[in-house]
């Protein structure tokens, strides 16, 4: 269904010219085999094993300028850098939740598009299952917590959902609804768990946020509230330990506030990357930084910034590399085919 969403569409970067960064990066960027058929932004992206990750649902640019919502799911080979198309989602969706747990990758909820061309959440969710080439369905979320846009963290055959949107009107002036509800769905039994009260809300709603566990901690990065504009740097924690304990704002905070972000765990640090809500002049709205935190020292430093800066994209962690397919060069559109990965410095 064609979205009255004005994008302006950048169906490759391979001619973008930009400006050369001043400094010289901490850590070096390399181009992959870009992204086959569309651009694509809004998406969400998953290490199916260790030399491989898909890339499920988001938006794809139309000829005439708008956007459309996909339920293409493709699939990276790292040793090849090449891709093919797996089974398409039971439904396209844009801002999906995915995660993968024992080889199987769980897609719980995200935006459809209804009938008045707003993006809605759906509580419907399923799994894939790489063997068969199939997804199935599988308990929906709680009707009351349907969202996309969650940050997403994996904890002991759990996956947890903190935050999100449930609403996202594409259109000047379209409403944009950010929740501070919490879920978790255990992936053995298959059903949505009961929180405690302590866990059940995040500190403040948050959308577009960046997500990582470590060392038995969610961690939710930045994002926004009810905008693009309203940006945030805070970091919350939750220990998935002691749930009791309930949500804890760290003092570090994140350098750039910024939504839209992307986030990878690499060791016992959190990697992000770019996103929007950029104010500068010649911007277009948009963030090149590369930003990373120590939640042991509870500290930021920055590293080499992004080669195109863009958001609305994924950072996945594989073997030591971080890849990070397509996004939105400029705020709210912009999709591009890129394909990049990050090696940090030693």
């Amino acid at each position: 269904m064609k979205l009255p969403l004005l994008l302006s569409v950048l169906p490759s970067v391979h001619s973008l010219s930009l400006p050369r960064q001043a400094n010289p990066p901490l850590g070096t960027w390399s181009t992959l085999a870009p992204i086959p058929l569309f651009p694509r932004q809004e998406h969400s992206t998953v290490a199916l094993s260790s030399t491989s990750f898909a890339i499920l649902g988001g938006i794809i640019p139309t000829p005439t300028g708008g956007a459309n919502t996909t339920d293409l799911v493709q699939l990276y080979d790292i040793p090849s850098n090449t891709w093919k198309t797996l089974a398409p989602l039971p439904v396209a969706l844009n801002h999906l939740n995915a995660a993968t747990i024992d080889g199987k990758i769980y897609v719980l909820g995200g935006l459809e598009v209804a009938s008045d061309g707003a993006w809605r959440a759906t509580p419907k969710s399923w799994v894939y299952d790489p063997s068969a080439n199939a997804w199935s369905a599988i308990e929906s979320m709680p009707a009351s917590e349907a969202r996309g846009s969650a940050a997403v963290g994996v904890y002991n055959k759990q996956i947890y959902l903190a935050g999100g949107m449930s609403v996202l009107e594409p259109f000047a002036g379209g409403k944009q609804e950010t929740v501070d509800v919490v879920s978790a769905f255990d992936t053995a039994s298959g059903k949505w768990l009961a929180l405690p009260e302590t866990a059940k809300k995040l500190p403040e709603g948050r959308d577009h946020a960046g997500a990582a566990v470590v060392d038995m901690r969610l961690y939710v990065l930045g994002g926004r509230e009810k905008g693009q504009g309203n940006v945030k740097g805070s970091v919350f924690a939750l220990s998935l330990g002691r749930l009791d304990v309930g949500w804890r704002t760290m003092k570090g905070v994140m350098p750039t506030a910024r939504g839209g972000v992307a986030a990878a765990k690499l060791g016992r640090k959190v990697y992000t990357f770019g996103g929007e809500g950029n104010t500068a002049e010649g911007s277009k709205g948009v963030f090149n930084q590369t930003e990373v935190y120590d939640p042991v020292k509870d500290v930021w430093e920055v590293s080499g910034p992004m080669k195109v800066p863009r958001h609305g994209t994924y950072a996945v962690p594989v073997e030591g590399k971080i890849y990070v397919p397509g996004g939105g060069t400029q705020q709210g559109a912009g999709a591009v085919d890129l394909l990049d990965v990050f090696v940090p410095a030693a």
